[in-house]
């Protein structure tokens, strides 16, 4: 017994055991996306497009992604539903309407299209619209390796 009372307690000074702190390593990269909402109203004035700038504090590359996503409901009025563009709804008694949009670098163009007339469109789809778009930091590629060469290269590192 008491040979595994002193075990114990050797295991227990030895885990305890502190040193010097080594070194500091390199800081890490934070990238995260830059998100921004805007709500907006298709009418027959602007040809049911808006076009929207993308704020000046949030800085894009030429690589970067832009996603934009719908405000398509509220669940107990605390839970917003984003659904992503393009999206299609069937109204009218079967005619297709979508929300879709295009970007460039300074600016996302959201716009509806149509089978039938946009003027038949009732307000709940035109008016108060809200969108949530997103700038995702991304990179080009810069080889065309096959899935196995990439694989086999020492451009993946794997973690454990």
């Amino acid at each position: 017994r008491i040979g595994t009372l002193l075990s114990f307690i050797m295991l227990f000074a030895i885990v305890a055991c502190t040193g010097d702190r080594g070194p500091q390593g390199p800081p890490g990269v934070n990238i995260l996306g830059q998100v921004f909402e805007t709500t907006v109203n298709f009418t027959p004035s602007n040809g049911y497009s808006v076009i929207v700038d993308i704020p000046n504090y949030i800085e894009i590359y030429s690589d970067d992604l832009i996603l934009v996503y719908l405000l398509d409901d509220e669940t107990d009025q605390t839970k917003d539903v984003w659904t992503p563009l393009p999206q299609t709804y069937f109204v009218n008694g079967g005619g297709t309407m979508i929300y879709s949009f295009n970007h460039t670098y300074f600016d996302v163009k959201l716009f509806l299209d149509a089978d039938f007339p946009l003027n038949q469109l009732p307000s709940n789809f035109t008016h108060n619209q809200t969108f949530r778009i997103a700038v995702v930091p991304s990179e080009y590629a810069d080889t065309n390796l096959t899935m196995d060469e990439l694989m086999e290269s020492d451009m993946v590192q794997w973690f454990d």
